[in-house]
């Protein structure tokens, strides 16, 4: 398992600025289109997907290519700063509730 340090207020404010810069790239415009959450794969408009990183900025993760994806607005609010084994986790405890109430 990776271990991600905590980041500053400065390297997280610059990892913004890059992620605005990302924002307006054709990659992402791309991502967007496709118009499909990394999360959950449901469908949805351009206009519905947020960016999300999956290490989140304040965990240490960058605004890159292979660290940023498009996720709904559900998704992407519940997983907050979760790192994605962390969010694997909470996703599998879901899977074995729901089998549990059937």
């Amino acid at each position: 398992m990776m271990f991600h340090a905590e980041a500053d207020d400065a390297s997280i404010a610059r990892e913004k600025v890059r992620a605005r810069e990302l924002r307006r790239t054709t990659w992402w415009k791309r991502k967007l289109e496709e118009g499909r959450c990394y999360y959950c794969a449901r469908p949805f408009e351009a206009s519905q997907l947020t960016m999300d990183h999956l290490v989140p900025l304040a965990r240490g993760g960058k605004s890159t290519r292979t660290n940023c994806v498009c996720a709904c607005k559900t998704c992407n609010s519940k997983k907050k700063y979760l790192l994605p084994i962390e969010w694997q986790e909470y996703l599998s405890s879901l899977d074995r509730q729901s089998s549990e109430e059937e």
